[in-house]
């Protein structure tokens, strides 16, 4: 779906790069990712999608200085890492002139003490980039050093890269050559710009059903792929789908949170979506504990405990994704918000309403205009950013429920306490912010369901002005397979006249954003405890350029 296939332009001479050693210290080093590409032959963009083995890996190191050596068995030799890219390989950030590349060394993910199996030294980790998937012309190149400090992740930040480019990477650890994955710079800043193609999707519990969506998700034909959060989940039950956790109990500590990471990242279906496109993303709750608030766990007291469990939670959430050196944290605290831009067409504002919101309260204290979700300086940078944007679209890629949402019947009210319902007055003021930018669009995820909404001037008066829009996505896996709706969403389609559509199946929202429109198709799976579920879409909703709110389209 994404923007049409460039036609690579020559290759420029490389550029010196920036190489970011994983969180933290000194050690960061890159995982070996076992794990085999599938060509989608039909594909204009020809991609190769990380799907379990490294099988086609062979003709391309043969095309390239980092052809391996021959060995008469397959026996690790001494000093060897095997199979060291059991994780695959990520990108993500992605600029105008650079992007983020990831990979962490891993010959044995699940080892308890969580660093992969690695040796308790720092190593070298080699990376190449090429326009052509067979590596026969570098565009760039580099080594980066990672250790155990930093589970041997690795994090190179490239620059000198063109605009609107896709581009083909990998990494070497010793005679071990990853799996390659693809990626793609974003157009030229203010850029004119046709087509962005994206998809956003949140929620992917690995024991509550096989990871289906997401190799469907590995075959679309996007720009990016935003991720609103739950990546992991941290807890211990065993789901229904015969996939239990690893430790099978709630993880507190650091190497518990590395070893749930590895688990989830060794899932081929989930390899194969992070090396098809440049991800985004942003954490919830699950990536530490449910329904978290600042320093304080759900219903529990702020303490030191918690703060180092906080801490430990994001160190191992940055060693896993392809995010920049900006993003590392300082203990407990990570610098998570952030703008994206794809030319003059589309402004992505990422956000955390994990880290700085106040703690949730009774439905009779939600309208105290002191309370806050986003914190006071992440507001005054979110409403600075959207009086400043000149993009055709303005994105919020946030992670719980946005729009006004009653769950009782008649003159009752009945709200979640962790959504922005809870923080009403402040919700009320980005939504005011939004009505005087073009082309709003809210896309959220949290709640495991796919829902379209008006958002309204006054959520309580069904007559006011639309202003914008909210998509929310449902999970990928999380709570099973779903149905198409619950006994209680005709009360809240009756309550809340602005929601337009609610479905409850597993899937993700694909988008096509283009100068005049903005095209939302809602793909879903059937079933998600088992494998080989076919995807489809089960509805789609264009947003017209200068018309706040949807319209359903056969």
């Amino acid at each position: 779906m994404p923007g049409t296939p460039r036609t690579p332009a020559p290759a420029p001479s490389p550029t010196p790069l920036t190489a970011v050693p994983a969180p933290t210290a000194p050690p960061a080093s890159a995982a070996p990712v076992s794990a085999s590409l599938a060509e989608e032959a039909a594909r204009a963009t020809r991609r190769q999608l990380l799907v379990g083995g490294a099988a086609t890996l062979g003709a391309v190191a043969l095309a390239s200085s980092w052809a391996p050596e021959a060995h008469a068995d397959a026996a690790p030799r001494p000093g060897r890492v095997a199979e060291p890219f059991t994780l695959g390989v990520a990108s993500g950030e992605p600029l105008h002139n650079g992007v983020v590349l990831w990979t962490r060394l891993a010959p044995d993910p699940l080892a308890e003490n969580g660093l992969g199996g690695m040796p308790d030294r720092r190593v070298e980790v080699e990376w190449q980039v090429s326009q052509d998937e067979n590596f026969r012309r570098i565009t760039t190149s580099g080594t980066v050093g990672t250790g155990p400090r930093a589970a041997h992740s690795v994090h190179v930040e490239v620059q000198g890269l063109r605009p609107g480019t896709p581009y083909y990477y990998r990494f070497r650890h010793g005679n071990e050559i990853s799996p390659v994955g693809r990626t793609l710079t974003t157009p030229a800043p203010n850029a004119r710009t046709d087509r962005f193609a994206f998809a956003f999707a949140s929620c992917q519990s690995y024991t509550s059903g096989h990871f289906t969506a997401q190799e469907h998700l590995a075959r679309e034909d996007l720009d990016l792929v935003v991720f609103l959060g739950d990546y992991i989940y941290e807890t211990g039950e065993a789901g229904g789908a015969g996939r239990p956790h690893v430790p099978a109990r709630e993880v507190q500590t650091l190497a518990e949170y590395r070893v749930r990471h590895a688990q989830y990242k060794a899932d081929a279906g989930l390899q194969a979506a992070h090396a098809a496109f440049p991800w985004a993303v942003v954490f919830d709750d699950h990536e530490l504990e449910n329904n978290w608030a600042d320093e304080t766990p759900y219903g529990g007291e702020p303490s030191e405990a918690f703060l180092q469990r906080r801490a430990d939670a994001l160190k191992a959430y940055y060693e896993h994704m392809p995010l920049r050196r900006s993003q590392i944290p300082a203990g407990p605290d990570m610098h998570l918000y952030r703008k994206l831009s794809f030319g003059n067409l589309v402004d992505v504002h990422l956000l955390d309403t994990r880290q700085y919101r106040d703690v949730q309260v009774a439905d009779s204290e939600r309208g105290d205009p002191s309370r806050t979700l986003l914190g006071a300086d992440q507001r005054a940078w979110l409403l600075n950013g959207l009086s400043s944007s000149r993009a055709r679209w303005n994105v919020l890629a946030q992670q719980v429920f946005f729009s006004q949402r009653d769950f009782a019947a008649g003159a009752a009210t009945d709200f979640s306490d962790d959504a922005w319902d809870n923080y009403r007055v402040e919700r009320d003021t980005v939504r005011d912010a939004l009505a005087r930018v073009r082309n709003p669009v809210v896309i959220t995820g949290d709640v495991h369901a796919n829902y379209v909404c008006d958002v309204k001037a006054d959520f309580d008066d069904p007559g006011s002005a639309t202003v914008a829009t909210e998509l929310v996505g449902t999970s990928f896996t999380s709570g099973g397979d779903g149905a198409e709706q619950n006994p209680g969403d005709a009360v809240q389609l009756r309550e809340n006249p602005h929601i337009r559509f609610v479905n409850r199946r597993r899937g993700y929202v694909r988008n096509v954003v283009t100068p005049t429109g903005w095209t939302a198709d809602y793909r879903t799976l059937d079933y998600v405890t088992d494998p080989g579920a076919p995807i489809t879409d089960r509805a789609r909703f264009v947003i017209d350029d200068g018309v706040p709110g949807v319209r359903p389209q056969a």
